[in-house]
């Protein structure tokens, strides 16, 4: 077959997108009128940050000498956060391109990936990329793939995804080494469904990857773990829009209308077939569950909007499977969802998502991790609520989750990073060497540490940038758990319990936080007519507090003269209404003061 689909993977900022695009005007798959940069990249979110969050998938047809390929690529995320985006993707190809920017080198991330990616078994095409740069060291990184991979130097190929330069020559090498789909179109029709898309009008469009058998439109279908039933309105490819074609033939990737209304019909991983043939076949192996690691609170700001969040919710579910949501009722913020994401960058683009696509204006609570409790009864419960933490008196136990930190880094960077590290309960497991002892001076090292989850949420990145002078990356994965001496710290604001700031903190560094948590609503907080107290407590025991200073209106502006009592009674009479308006008053925290203190 003259099929070929594979994916590009590294590290983030490495040159995925404009590699794709390179790929697209050489194999003339999009007129040069409808050219631009980071094509593939469809949300203006992506293009805006310079980051790819979802994967995306685009049909190339190329010649060589005298025969016509058919090449299906997948653009793929890079960051940590969105390394479930690009698992899906390599389980749908027979192969990937490993991209590594020359200047940079390999990153955390582009390990992690590799990893993935030979758990497929796929074939794997080392490429250097940012090879026309001044900074490129293109023989230092080809001895660190050398030595990463075990291959041979000319299997690594050097290219410019800006330039072009040397683009045709990779499409070549992928033809001859990326093996063809194993050809099966006689067996019975099956697909992997690998991604998916709410539309309006025409329900949900399910992204395939046809292993068994063809497909034409009109026909009934069944998906497997859901039991639903569907037609296929309209089957066709991605060119990168939707191409309707007659048919999909086996080893194609394409995509399927079904018409679904119900976003729970049509999962991520579930094997799709023809309703008449159900009985015969097997379902294809699919995704393992994805477990979220950071756990936040979503409110609308309206209380009336309440169902277009859970509808907002479930459409993104359905286009981002990592997404996880529980209803939840806060007394001050009413109702909304518990929601579980895989990083705060996941965070942080939900909230984006629901604000543009469907424009909710939303609260996020302070994030937090699932701790695992064990109560004097023997029961264990996983809590990820701090207003579901136990009073101390019943607990026996608690264990925090922790994984598995890798570092990449230049050497002269060693030990200021594994003081940080240290210093934030990291425990340090080994060390290795990247590239060859004649560049020692310039040799950077892979650093394996267990750290707890919760340490990466507060400014854990930022803090490994500043000490690396930018040259650090980093990768974790959740590893399980261990016993950790934490307790709840509540907030209060003017005297009533601000649920939503309510979080899980380490006992020897509770008050550090608490007050820092009271300073920063002392800015955040508008001031009032009365004075606004800001307290922090662990239990019944306040352990940091603020003030915010009420306006002072000066009610003896009026007097013209007379006795001193006059004055001393009109500002007895201002300190009683004060007094009155602060017992009756209720002070609103606007959404600033939320995300001031998530961001620190």
């Amino acid at each position: 077959m003259n099929i070929r689909n594979f994916c590009i993977i590294a590290h983030i900022d490495h040159g995925k997108s404009t590699l794709a695009d390179r790929l697209l005007e050489i194999t003339h798959s999009v007129s040069p009128y409808k050219m631009k940069e980071q094509l593939l990249d469809q949300m203006d979110l992506e293009r805006e940050r310079g980051i790819t969050i979802k994967l995306q998938p685009v049909r190339m047809n190329y010649r060589l000498q005298t025969t016509d390929y058919i090449l299906n690529l997948i653009d793929t995320p890079g960051h940590v956060d969105f390394t479930y985006e690009v698992s899906r993707s390599l389980a749908a190809v027979e192969g990937a391109l490993l991209l590594v920017d020359a200047t940079q080198g390999v990153q955390a991330q582009t390990l992690a990936n590799l990893y993935l990616a030979l758990e497929q078994n796929l074939t794997i095409i080392p490429v250097l990329n940012k090879i026309d740069l001044p900074g490129a060291r293109v023989q230092e990184v080809r001895d660190e793939l050398i030595q990463l991979l075990g291959c041979e130097a000319d299997e690594i190929l050097a290219v410019s995804a800006k330039s072009g330069e040397g683009v045709p020559a990779l499409i070549e090498h992928i033809i001859r080494r990326i093996p063809p789909p194993k050809s099966t179109s006689e067996k019975p029709f099956r697909g992997l469904i690998f991604d998916s898309v709410y539309d309006t009008y025409r329900g949900v469009v399910a992204y395939i990857r046809v292993f068994d058998g063809n497909l034409k439109a009109q026909t009934p279908l069944t998906l497997y773990a859901s039991k639903a039933t569907a037609q296929s309105l309209e089957v066709g490819i991605f060119r990168p829009q939707f191409e309707q074609t007659n048919t999909l033939q086996s080893g194609e990737i394409g995509y399927i209308v079904t018409g679904l209304r119900s976003v729970n019909e049509c999962r991520v991983g579930d094997t799709v077939c023809i309703s008449s043939q159900k009985d015969a076949l097997t379902p294809l192996q699919g995704y393992k569950e994805v477990k979220p690691v950071v756990f936040a609170g979503i409110f609308c700001r309206s209380g009336d909007e309440f169902a277009q969040l859970r509808d907002a919710l479930e459409k993104l579910k359905l286009n981002d499977a990592s997404l996880s949501f529980t209803p939840e009722h806060s007394p001050a913020l009413g109702f909304g969802f518990r929601c579980g994401f895989l990083g705060l960058l996941h965070l942080e683009i939900i909230q984006e998502r629901l604000k543009r696509e469907f424009s909710l204006d939303v609260i996020v609570t302070v994030p937090s991790v699932e701790y695992r409790i064990t109560r004097k009864t023997g029961e264990v419960v996983i809590i990820s609520n701090p207003l579901e933490f136990p009073e101390p008196g019943f607990i026996t136990s608690i264990e925090e989750p922790v994984c598995t930190l890798d570092i990449i880094t230049p050497e002269s960077t060693l030990g200021a990073l594994m003081s940080y590290i240290s210093e934030k309960r990291g425990v340090y497991i080994n060390t290795e060497y990247l590239g060859s002892n004649s560049q020692s001076e310039k040799r950077r090292v892979l650093l394996h540490f267990e750290l707890p989850l919760s340490i990466l949420l507060v400014d854990f990145y930022d803090a490994l940038k500043s000490i690396s002078s930018g040259y650090a990356s980093m990768n974790y994965e959740l590893k399980g758990y261990r016993l950790a001496d934490v307790e709840r710290l509540d907030i209060y604001v003017a005297g009533e319990q601000v649920d939503e700031l309510s979080t899980i903190v380490y006992t020897e560094s509770a008050y550090y936080v608490g007050k820092r948590i009271v300073e920063s609503l002392a800015t955040a907080i508008p001031r009032q007519q009365f004075e606004i107290k800001l307290q922090a407590s662990l239990g019944s025991k306040i352990i940091a507090s603020s003030r915010i200073a009420p306006y002072r209106k000066d009610v003896t502006a009026g007097l013209y003269g007379g006795d001193v009592s006059r004055k001393q009674k009109l500002l007895e009479k201002q300190k009683k209404g004060k007094k009155k308006m602060r017992d009756v008053g209720k002070v609103e925290i606007p959404s600033e003061a939320y995300l001031k203190i998530l961001r620190k």
